[in-house]
């Protein structure tokens, strides 16, 4: 597969926390958010990117169960918000409020 974050692709990726994963992602689809109304094409950019992390995520072993049913989930509704007819419902607010506390759990341990 041809990975934008070929480091992470590597396995450093699975080094990281559950938290910092998601922060990371966050991050990503906070950017993609941003550009929205400014660059469609950054926009775009930003959202692959984090799909491509929360992807990731969801290959790390340490990530089974009921929380790679929630990760499957997540990237299904992101799909449906920036891709599809928002079907769900989801706004600009939720998902920065969604990924806000992965940052500050992943933030906390350098503190």
């Amino acid at each position: 597969m041809n990975y934008i974050h070929k480091n992470l692709a590597d396995g450093r990726w699975f080094t990281f926390s559950f938290s910092e994963q998601m922060a990371n992602v966050g991050a990503e689809i906070g950017r993609a958010i941003t550009w929205r109304q400014k660059d469609a094409a950054l926009s775009q950019m930003a959202f692959e990117r984090g799909l491509e992390l929360l992807d990731l995520t969801i290959q790390d072993p340490k990530n089974h169960g009921s929380k790679r049913k929630e990760l499957c989930r997540v990237e299904e509704v992101l799909g449906d918000y920036f891709m599809g007819e928002n079907e769900y419902g989801s706004t600009d607010e939720n998902w920065n409020n969604y990924f806000y506390f992965f940052n500050a759990a992943a933030s906390a341990k350098y503190f």
